[in-house]
């Protein structure tokens, strides 16, 4: 398999590098990470980022206050679309979608792909279409970005272990080199994706952290307007924080088997896109452990 890492939108709050933790000016840069998968079947689409839609029609569409609180940059040309058609690929290509969770920076681009088949964990498309109350669950999960999808898979939270991680699953029709890892707290049914490649593991962490250094064994710190939004956003912060001191061991431990990655840290994705290993951890012979006969629960 070949994994290419895709910018799929970019936000640009004010606030410069008390968000991202670089910027001199008074804008930040936060990107919305995707990753295009070729495999022998086709494409697999890991997040979207915001789509063509998005861009045309951002309101009502999305909502006017995450638009004005992250100063969304809507540029067609970031689309996951456009970047795939440029590769010289078509949408009907992509034959599986693959979502950390259902937030608006990360599946504006399905309906783009209507042949995919939608791969989420249960409780988040139970969230983002039954319990969607309150300001800030009405703003972030948006219906009219995914609610043409025919093709839904959804997963409940049982499964194998993977690396200490338990209840991880294959996927329905994908390959079995690329795993759901329930990553819960930012998002109820919000997941990590693993891919095991050529030079080893790869995990999607999604929005299970927003800052390069949270990961960090001794120090680790978080800029302040990225800690802000994080505890905005977060359904269940004990979970979070336990989630994410657990990614800090997989760092710590299983480093050199792991290579982790979140959505929104420009500089993580900078080091992906340029084959390199976004940390530096000391060498491991840990391997993970999965059923290779774990069956998924299809929605």
């Amino acid at each position: 398999m070949r994994v290419h890492y895709l910018k799929c939108g970019t936000d640009c709050p004010l606030g410069g590098a008390l968000f991202d933790g670089f910027s001199k000016g008074i804008f930040g840069l936060i990107p919305c990470a995707a990753q295009l998968v070729e495999t022998n079947d086709g494409l697999v689409l890991i997040d979207t980022g915001y789509g063509v839609e998005d861009v045309q029609h951002p309101h009502p569409r999305l909502s006017l206050f995450f638009h004005v609180l992250l100063n969304i940059r809507f540029r067609m040309r970031e689309t996951a679309l456009r970047q795939i058609e440029a590769m010289g690929y078509s949408a009907r290509d992509v034959r599986h979608i693959v979502l950390t969770h259902l937030d608006f920076d990360h599946a504006g681009g399905i309906e783009d792909f209507p042949q995919a088949r939608v791969h989420v964990m249960e409780a988040e498309r139970e969230a983002a279409e039954k319990k969607r109350r309150g300001f800030i669950a009405k703003r972030r999960y948006r219906p009219a970005q995914w609610d043409d999808v025919r093709d839904w898979r959804t997963y409940a939270g049982s499964g194998e272990d993977w690396f200490g991680f338990d209840s991880v699953r294959q996927l329905d029709g994908l390959p079995p080199e690329i795993l759901m890892v329930p990553l819960g707290g930012h998002t109820s049914g919000h997941a990590g994706i693993a891919i095991q490649t050529g030079g080893g593991w790869v995990l999607n962490a999604g929005d299970a952290y927003f800052y390069r250094r949270e990961l960090d064994a001794d120090r680790r710190r978080c800029t302040p307007g990225l800690r802000f939004y994080q505890t905005l956003m977060d359904t269940d912060r004990a979970l979070r924080f336990e989630n994410q001191q657990r990614l800090r061991e997989l760092k710590r431990d299983r480093g050199s088997d792991v290579t982790i990655f979140c959505s929104h840290d420009e500089k993580e994705l900078e080091a992906m896109q340029g084959g390199r290993s976004p940390v530096r951890p000391p060498p491991s012979r840990a391997r993970a452990h999965i059923s290779p006969g774990a069956a998924p629960a299809a929605g």
